[in-house]
């Protein structure tokens, strides 16, 4: 598979494994209670950052990503901020990212990499992101994630046309009044594209006395030469006028769709119609009924999703907004709708959705309206870096709670200190509970089954494949200078736990011949913080 070159790729192109973990502090006075408190979460930080400290907890779990990233227009302004060991990229840090900027584009995809494949880890296995973009990184940013997801992955280049009226005339030679939705599935074969709820169907015309409790409905001969075929489907259907009618089709050999017994059911039930066609020739067809399917269940017809989306305009996106806060509070906000629309051929009623590029909460409005209009349970993750993340983003979602009478609430969050030799070093201390997910995450490379089972009094981190987990820690810079795994602390544990165990500590006092003894691999704390044991 050719792939796309750009300056900085081969600094930027595993810089997601570097980046620290950092925990996630809960702001009380920015969270909003109600259901799923606990489990919506808006998160104010830089997206790589926040992502990585989502990995402990969220790894492959996420069935949707929408983003919204900077469209690189070279009016926007973004600035590069990634700490990446290249000078390089060390040059451009901090920096505005103007039209004049050469690199600019080369900047864009460096900053995309990382998130996209840290984006990757998250998703579920059967998981779909969307990616709102426009002609200026469109070709590049499918090639990125081409590499990174795989072309085979490649669902589709959705047309969204977001203009009202003519379209624009930024253009000089086309007025343009669309952008694209980039889709692809972390496994093609095991994403789901749900149909698109068909509401008032052209080809339902045909009424009958069952019209109230059934639709509408179209008739289909039932004879095809489609299907394989079989000598029990080949058999003759009597007509109005007593004559023998036979499933040839245009001459040839063919068969009904339906068995003896079925066309019995048939036309008991008056799902049969027997006609002549416009040759008058004696045909049979099924009775397709808008709202019941071919055994009488009530059903609601779905087509496949087309690929221009002409609906949810910018304009609307605007006038949302200006409704919810009183004033112009934010550019180039995306229609809750467009969101929605998404989420319903992407998520199931329990799925968990991330946005990354949160802007002004438009993610977090689809996921709470959708949940209203159909009773799911959806949660919802936003990550949003910039300061007004609690006074648009979060603050939107508190508004339209209020307005539409959503019932959910959710948990503000900001990026905590980082966990690494550094940081633990200089005694800025996460909590015992936030360390031990992590320590779970380093010691297997998953998420922690079952986070009420941490006990700080026993160093119980939880079960893996590789052995149990423990983590001798407190949070409190003069206890830890004198932790240690200890003979009486690895008998204690023995005794209760005589298999494996991976012991994360700030010490030990055991020699190697004790440790073989009590089945012990010693990881020291803080500078083997980062050794993988699984």
């Amino acid at each position: 598979m050719p792939s796309l070159q750009f300056k900085g790729k081969s600094a930027v192109w595993n810089h997601h494994l570097s980046v620290p973990y950092h925990t996630l502090e809960e702001k009380t006075k920015q969270s909003l209670k109600g259901k799923h408190q606990d489990e919506n979460l808006i998160i104010q930080g830089d997206n790589l950052l926040a992502l990585k400290a989502l990995l402990p907890q969220y790894q492959g779990k996420v069935k949707c990503i929408y983003i919204d990233p900077p469209y690189n227009t070279g009016n926007e302004n973004w600035v590069y901020s990634d700490n990446v060991s290249s000078p390089t990229i060390k040059d451009w840090i901090g920096k505005a990212v103007g039209k004049e900027d050469l690199t600019r584009h080369d900047k864009w995809l460096a900053m995309m990499a990382p998130r996209l494949k840290m984006l990757r880890e998250l998703l579920a296995e059967d998981g779909v992101i969307f990616i709102s973009i426009d002609d200026n990184e469109q070709p590049h940013l499918k090639c990125l994630v081409d590499e990174i997801f795989g072309e085979e992955n490649f669902l589709a280049n959705l047309v969204w046309e977001n203009k009202e009226g003519g379209g624009s005339s930024d253009s000089t030679h086309f007025k343009i009044k669309h952008e694209y939705v980039l889709c692809f599935a972390k496994h093609k074969d095991a994403a789901t594209i749900n149909g698109v709820d068909v509401e008032d169907e052209d080809r339902y015309t045909l009424a009958d006395k069952w019209e109230k409790n059934r639709g509408k409905y179209q008739l289909v001969k039932l004879n095809s030469a489609s299907i394989q075929y079989s000598a029990s489907l080949d058999y003759s259907i009597k007509a109005p006028d007593g004559s023998d009618i036979y499933p040839s089709y245009n001459d040839k050999k063919a068969c009904w769709r339906w068995s003896k017994k079925k066309l019995e059911w048939g036309l008991a039930n008056d799902f049969i119609a027997i006609k002549k066609d416009r040759d008058q020739k004696w045909a049979v067809y099924t009775k397709q009924y808008f709202k019941v399917d071919n055994e009488g269940k009530v059903i609601q017809r779905t087509n496949r999703p087309m690929g221009v989306i002409n609906k949810f305009s910018s304009t609307t996106a605007t006038k949302e907004l200006e409704s919810l806060f009183g004033g112009r509070m934010f550019e180039y906000s995306k229609p809750y709708q467009l969101i929605e629309y998404l989420l319903k051929l992407s998520s199931e009623k329990d799925s968990i959705v991330l946005d990354s590029f949160a802007g002004s909460g438009t993610t977090a409005h689809a996921v709470l309206d959708l949940n209203k209009e159909d009773g799911g349970n959806r949660k919802f993750i936003l990550v949003e870096m910039e300061d007004y993340a609690d006074k648009i983003t979060a603050e939107r979602v508190r508004l339209a709670s209020k307005k539409f009478e959503y019932d959910a609430g959710f948990t503000y969050y900001d990026l905590g200190p980082a966990i690494d030799a550094e940081t633990l070093l200089a005694g800025t201390l996460p909590s015992y509970k936030e360390f031990a997910k992590y320590v779970y995450y380093l010691a297997t490379g998953k998420n922690h089954p079952d986070e009420k089972k941490i006990n700080e009094t026993s160093s119980f981190v939880g079960k893996s494949d590789a052995g149990s987990v423990y983590l001798v820690y407190q949070k409190d810079m003069d206890a830890l200078k004198k932790l240690a795994i200890t003979l009486e602390w690895a008998q204690k544990a023995h005794a209760k736990d005589s298999g494996k165990k991976i012991v994360y500590a700030p010490a030990c006092y055991l020699d190697d011949e004790a440790l073989e003894q009590y089945n012990i691999r010693f990881v020291s704390i803080p500078y083997n913080l980062f050794e993988r044991n699984a």
